[in-house]
């Protein structure tokens, strides 16, 4: 059986992907959580991933160090990880792609942090223009292919790779236009989502560099995790 390598689900976007495409697909795989270290998290992660990052899909002696590395390889034994359309298909592998070397603004002043509330300072243009660019690429793909999800009737490799999006925007209270919205609420009622909620909010320990990182930006006004 495949094992997938993650860490907190509180705090770890880029864990969330890779997870939530195999539980969306119904694919079975054994489930690692290591916990972000204090000090060095290369340290740890390096005993299971050769960049010392997470996720890492170790599938007998193959190891897929990358998320989007990893949707491919899923999709290698399951087409249906992307559309079967080729247009769509064309359409969510951009988007993906999009997400995974963009959104800077959102990744560095929202970081991903399931379990409280937080009140921004503000929203300066880049995080602004960010949230511009979401609202225009959902209701792109919302509209060419006739949702609900973003590349047609099926969640697909696109939508996880936007699924911790939907957590930010839930944590930080970000404005979106209507359709966005109603495509974030989609996202957050999947039963795998919010298995991953109801795990996030059960972890008890804290990462010092996550929490610093929210308290740059903004001031928690609701915490709603287990002490």
């Amino acid at each position: 059986m495949q094992i997938l390598y993650i860490a907190n689900k509180n705090y770890s976007s880029w864990s969330l992907r890779p997870w939530i495409l195999l539980r969306a697909l119904g694919v079975p795989f054994e489930e690692r959580l290591v916990p972000f270290a204090a000090g060095s998290n290369w340290k740890t992660f390096r005993d299971f991933s050769p960049t010392g990052k997470v996720p890492c899909l170790v599938d007998d002696e193959s190891v897929v160090w990358d998320s989007l590395a990893i949707s491919e390889y899923v999709a290698e034994q399951h087409p249906e990880a992307w559309p079967r359309d080729a247009k769509a298909r064309a359409f969510a592998r951009c988007a993906a792609a999009e997400m995974h070397s963009g959104f800077a603004a959102l990744r560095t002043q929202c970081s991903m942090n399931c379990g409280i509330r937080v009140r921004l300072r503000g929203i300066d243009e880049a995080l602004r223009r960010e949230l511009s660019r979401l609202d225009e690429l959902w209701g792109e793909g919302l509209s060419l292919f006739g949702g609900p999800f973003l590349a047609g009737a099926d969640f697909t490799a696109v939508d996880a790779f936007y699924a911790p999006v939907a957590f930010r925007i839930q944590t930080y209270g970000l404005p979106m236009q209507a359709e966005a919205r109603a495509y974030v609420e989609r996202l957050l009622a999947l039963p795998a989502m919010q298995e991953w909620y109801r795990a996030a909010l059960a972890e008890s320990w804290r990462d010092v560099g996550h929490e610093q990182e929210i308290a740059q930006w903004g001031e928690i006004v609701e915490d709603l995790r287990a002490a």
